[in-house]
């Protein structure tokens, strides 16, 4: 929404937005002549109305209740509503797109595509999940004719696009609160699909192989029958060394600097929907060697009494996977991001939602249960009713089962969460932080007692 918004008011649009929560974002928005209400009341509407009399459109995301006091008072008010997602189909529309899709990596993968295009002189406008790196802002407003943007499959509102070029990079049941199950989801991407003029798919996924008709594949696997591919030949905590195909021809060997099988995946993806896009190889090379991840995927925050802070959005078990992954590789290799070598991974997660806690609660498991130590908090309740027998001690009594001699934790509380990480912790552990709520904020605390105990290490981030 705040990338949208951003957007919109740079093109010339009167906006204003409300928001309960302060945050950097919303003195960024005020910075750019946005109208921000610190609340969200009837009278907001109102005021709006007065200043713009009724020619105002309302914007929701789906995340704003039917109950909300200023969604009510503008239908009251007979202003028109629309979702988000019909605003950035609008955007998509007017403008040569990119469009990425999938049930992993879009963040990812959208802001890879990003950087290469913006260091290759496209100028994209960009509406991204995250914080890309190259702007440190979660959108670019460019001056070219170029437009990339995530279609988000949470709601199924994605089959409204209808881009020039539409990335699929997986496909795995997700967003349960919505989907009844697997093959729900892949009518809404098969429809999706069938709305992209060139439509790039991910061959190494089974589901997206099996049932979406992609006119280009990319893979880190094959190189027979695929597109483009990128076959791993070197690794470690740092990089990745490939060698990139097109058509089944070798082309060069190419340094992507992010570590991770899954963000190998990421960049191929990156690089098909560019040389879909027109750029050249020679251009794309330029790029490929500033590819950071976006924040808050496997995001290094520093040192805290000499233990290392990791914060990763996953919250789905094939994320926690590819985190725990990285993390793994990073204890079992010298050559690493981090300024020490971490010797015992302790994993921080917070569930998020209901819904996805009980379908996934055995796969939550199998995934914590490869750390040496676990903390699991509360269940982010993302709007969400409570769901009775579910909740952070229900999942450490499914870990306990495959792996009775883990300690595990389930504080209550953030104060409580902060206590044990001081009591049970130690020098050099890797704390990974997980979960798509507010488990970043934790960081943040420890950062602040620290400063408070004079005993804060000089490259923690704030």
């Amino acid at each position: 929404m705040s990338a949208l918004a951003m957007i919109l008011a740079k093109s010339g649009y009167s906006i204003s937005g409300s928001d309960n929560k302060k945050s950097s974002m919303l003195k960024e928005l005020a910075a750019n002549d946005i109208n921000i209400f610190e609340s969200q009341e009837p009278k907001n509407i109102d005021q709006i109305i007065k200043v713009k009399n009724k020619n105002t459109l309302v914007v929701i995301s789906s995340a704003i209740r039917e109950d909300n006091l200023e969604l009510n008072r503008a239908r009251k008010c007979n202003l028109t509503v629309k979702h988000r997602s019909e605003i950035l189909a609008w955007l998509i529309d007017k403008n040569n797109s990119i469009v990425v899709s999938g049930s992993h990596g879009k963040t990812t993968t959208s802001t890879y595509i990003t950087t290469i295009l913006s260091l290759a002189n496209k100028e994209p406008t960009a509406i991204i999940g995250g914080i890309v790196p190259l702007y440190k802002k979660n959108y670019n407003f460019g001056d070219g004719q170029l437009l990339i943007a995530e279609a988000d499959e949470s709601d199924g509102s994605l089959i409204q696009f209808k881009p020039n070029i539409g990335v699929i990079t997986n496909i795995e049941l997700e967003h349960v609160d919505h989907y009844k199950n697997l093959e729900d989801l892949i009518i809404t991407m098969k429809n999706f699909a069938s709305n992209c003029k060139c439509l790039i798919g991910n061959a190494d996924c089974k589901n997206v192989r099996q049932n979406i008709n992609a006119s280009t594949w990319f893979s880190t696997k094959m190189i027979d029958n695929i597109d483009f591919s990128l076959i791993q030949k070197k690794s470690n905590g740092c990089e990745i060394i490939a060698e990139y195909y097109e058509q089944e021809t070798y082309i060069d060997l190419i340094k992507i600097p992010v570590p991770g099988k899954h963000n190998l995946s990421n960049a191929i993806a990156a690089i098909a929907a560019c040389r879909r896009a027109g750029i050249s190889y020679e251009q794309i090379k330029k790029g490929i060697g500033s590819l950071q991840l976006p924040a808050r995927r496997f995001d290094y925050k520093g040192l805290w009494e000499n233990r290392l802070i990791v914060d990763d959005y996953a919250h789905h078990p094939s994320e926690l996977d590819a985190a725990i992954s990285m993390a793994s590789l990073m204890l079992n290799t010298k050559n690493n991001i981090f300024p020490i070598s971490p010797s015992r991974l302790v994993t921080v997660f917070q569930p998020h939602r209901f819904s996805r806690s009980k379908k996934f609660e055995q796969d939550f498991a199998k995934s914590l249960m490869q750390s040496d130590l676990v903390f699991i908090t509360p269940i982010y309740s993302a709007g969400e009713t409570e769901i009775k027998g579910v909740n952070n001690r229900s999942l450490a009594y499914q870990i306990k089962r495959l792996k009775p001699k883990l300690e595990i934790y389930t504080p209550d509380n953030n104060q409580e969460l902060i206590k044990l990480l001081k009591e049970k912790t130690q020098p050099k552990d890797l704390i990974l932080m997980m979960g798509a709520g507010n488990i970043n904020m934790i960081w943040k605390k420890l950062y602040l007692e620290s400063i408070n105990n004079e005993s804060i290490t000089s490259d923690l981030v704030a």
